[in-house]
């Protein structure tokens, strides 16, 4: 079936068909989680492009609509996930939603998802037992595992153009901590823990205090991450510094705070 929507949407992008149906089924499918932007598969992300276009026509073909809020109205070209809800449709959803916690339509959230005071952008992904705290933003396209921490005012990067760049994943069991930002498409793979104020882009340099090696956009499961300098020239430049990595029972049985002790 995703194969024929894929179709009916790329001949819509190029022109081939004016039948913008596929624009509301992708769409839907987005926000009930049937479809995603990206999806691991045999240990590997892959990004689907194709729905990517579908929330791009979206914007294409849709008009500004007023939309009534509680301070003041807004004028935009997608409504907010839970507008119209009633509360035996939350309690179908399965997530919890605080006051000011603004999710835009085509984002999926889980059951047990917990939704502070933030902003969940379109075509995000955010799986179950996931807590979204205050001032959090979750980025378009984003993908956010199970039981995730994204802590009091992370940035986690959007994406919708280029059509080739990847979105920011967050996989299971990881810990974002306060005011760090992930752009650019990188990668936190499973159980990784990254301190306060860590700031990763597809750039930065990635040290692992251990061996000295250098990576780029990804960081490795169960790897504790902290902020960092490295000398170039007469300066020191930014950079982040996987001091040490732990095994998935570590990880477990140990406080992030006890693991962040160096």
């Amino acid at each position: 079936m995703s194969e024929i929507l894929k179709d009916k949407i790329e001949n819509l992008w190029d022109g081939r068909s004016q039948d913008t149906s596929c624009i509301t089924e992708a769409m839907e499918k987005l926000d009930k989680g049937e479809l995603r932007i990206a999806e691991k598969k045999n240990g590997e992300w892959y990004v689907n492009d194709y729905l990517k276009k579908a929330i791009l026509l979206f914007f294409k073909h849709s008009k500004s609509q007023l939309m009534s809020g509680d301070v003041c109205n807004f004028f935009d070209k997608v409504p907010l996930k839970t507008a119209d809800w009633s509360e035996d449709d939350f309690v179908r959803a399965g997530f919890r939603a605080v006051p000011n916690s603004y999710v835009r339509y085509s984002a999926y959230i889980a059951k047990s998802v917990v939704l502070m005071p933030s902003f969940v952008n379109v075509g995000a992904y955010i799986d179950e037992g996931t807590m979204i705290d205050s001032n959090a933003l979750v980025g378009s396209c984003a993908q956010i595992g199970k039981n995730c921490h994204i802590s009091d005012g992370v940035t986690i990067g959007g994406v919708l153009e280029p059509l080739q760049a990847n979105p920011v994943i967050v996989e299971d069991n990881c810990f974002i901590g306060v005011r760090s930002a992930v752009t650019e498409g990188v990668i936190i793979q499973e159980g990784a823990v990254l301190a306060s104020g860590v700031l990763l882009t597809a750039s930065t340099k990635i040290i692992d205090r251990e061996s000295g090696e250098i990576t780029y956009g990804r960081i490795p499961p169960y790897s504790v991450v902290v902020s960092g300098t490295y000398p170039s020239g007469n300066v020191n430049l930014y950079c982040a510094v996987i001091v040490k990595r732990v095994t998935e029972q570590t990880r477990k049985k140990t406080s992030v705070n006890e693991l962040l002790r160096l």
